[in-house]
């Protein structure tokens, strides 16, 4: 009958040893060796801040100032 099919258990499989289950979970090991380089970083582009001193950028914020009308 159609409903002992759909409530029928299925046999359990036999347990696993260590070696077997490291092999389904992670595949089988390889002698081969990979060897990965790091890529170096590129260089970063020059900032436009560098060489500004507190000097330049007082001065810069004063010309700004100055040159706006009241």
């Amino acid at each position: 009958m159609w409903l002992f099919r759909l409530f029928r258990r299925k046999p359990t499989p036999a347990p696993f040893d260590e070696q077997q289950a490291y092999a389904r979970s992670y595949g089988d090991r390889s002698g081969d060796i990979l060897r990965v380089e790091p890529v170096p970083p590129e260089p970063e582009p020059p900032s436009v801040w560098e060489g500004l001193t507190g000097d330049l950028l007082r001065r810069a914020f004063e010309a700004r100032l100055d040159s706006r009308k009241h």
